[in-house]
């Protein structure tokens, strides 16, 4: 066993979590139409058995959207809820805790790709500033990004999230993610090379923070404390990063903000190579110590860290009182019993199923690389 911090119960909003160990927003595209699945089901029941103090799920998106996943969940309607609905009350016969965590993409969407062309609108962002890279594969021709159309009314997108926010509330999860992180519409707003907006909506650090703030406020309408938000602060991935001083001067404000409202945790992504891109030669992302940066400015809320941590490092973390909890990503999609291996002393040892970790066109098993993972022997 790791260590015994890591293994005491936690309260996060309104509920109390068994342990210190949860499962980060993994996307798997395996959502057939933007409907959950009873295999989505079966991988989500395998983690909960396993041990999970708390469950993010995969990435869902709030409206449809041309993403460069073309199976990945919804969350608009009325039988997305149902199905939502199956997988959170398996969840918790399973003795674990579910968020579901809300998404846009903003301006990482394609006009091209079919869900967009079903959806009849433009792709939305800040401001018309195409993201550099993206690959959708599901397109003729593999394209890039484009230049999005900048969003008239902001607050179209903020109802559209709490939208969701009310239907997760329908389907009975523990509480909502707003993903803020890894360059979707949230970072999109933050950042001032993306949002180039001469309204309230952009500009000062206050402006371009304004947008998730608000975000945050109307979910928190719905469900009260069981509200988080992730963040990266150290940028890269989909083509967001500032300097280093305006992003200090950026994060510090909009966590100080986020922490003020009561949220049940912030989830700190830090620096990681694995998502840093590089462009013309330049790593994207700006390289900072983001725990030491920012944990200062959150006074409220409990703070979980993401990114290659380690159940050792996170007990150690733990214990030293310099966080709350651990968000572990790809070694849950290999180890649906991850947590127990802590807990028992087993390794971490599965191969993973690379050509299997997302669906694609030649696809026929969606359970490989998927629910197949073996479990260990105790």
């Amino acid at each position: 066993m790791a260590g015994k911090a890591l293994f005491n119960p936690i309260q996060i909003g309104s509920i109390t979590l068994e342990n210190r160990i949860g499962m980060a927003a993994l996307t798997r595209n395996r959502a057939e139409n933007t409907y959950p699945t009873e295999l989505m089901k079966e991988y989500y029941i395998q983690r909960a058995v396993g041990g999970t103090g708390l469950i993010i799920t995969e990435a869902i998106l709030i409206t449809r959207q041309g993403t460069e996943w073309a199976h990945a969940p919804g969350l608009w309607d009325d039988k997305q809820v149902a199905g939502w609905k199956t997988i959170v009350d398996a969840v918790h016969e399973a003795g674990s805790k579910i968020y579901a965590q809300l998404w846009h993409v903003g301006r990482v969407a394609h006009p091209d790709a079919p869900e967009q062309k079903l959806a009849g609108v433009p792709v939305y962002a800040p401001s018309a500033v195409s993201a550099r890279g993206g690959k959708f594969r599901h397109i003729p021709g593999a394209p890039g990004y484009v230049t999005p159309t900048a969003i008239d009314d902001p607050w179209v997108i903020v109802e559209q999230f709490k939208h969701a926010a009310v239907n997760a509330k329908k389907a009975g999860f523990d509480g909502v993610q707003l993903h803020g992180a890894n360059g979707y519409i949230v970072s999109q707003f933050l950042d001032s090379n993306s949002n180039r907006r001469p309204d309230q909506w952009g500009g000062s650090v206050e402006n371009r923070c304004r947008f998730g703030l608000e975000v945050l406020k109307v979910i928190i309408e719905v469900f009260g404390p069981d509200v988080a938000i992730k963040v990266s602060p150290a940028g890269g991935y989909n083509d967001v990063g500032m300097p280093l001083q305006d992003t200090l001067d950026t994060f510090s404000y909009f966590i100080s903000e986020a922490d003020k409202l009561g949220i049940s945790f912030i989830e700190l992504v830090r620096y990681a190579k694995l998502f840093d891109i590089v462009i013309d030669g330049v790593p994207r992302s700006t390289k900072h110590d983001v725990l030491a940066s920012y944990h200062p400015y959150i006074k409220n809320a409990k703070l979980f860290l993401n990114a290659e941590v380690t159940p050792e490092e996170g007990e150690e973390l733990v214990a030293a009182g310099k966080i709350d909890g651990i968000l572990i990503g790809f070694n849950f999609i290999t180890h649906p019993d991850l947590v127990k291996r802590v807990l028992h002393g087993k390794p971490l040892d599965n191969i993973p199923d690379i050509p299997h970790l997302q669906t694609n066109k030649s696809s026929t098993d969606w359970s490989a690389g998927y629910t197949d993972y073996p479990i260990a022997v105790y």
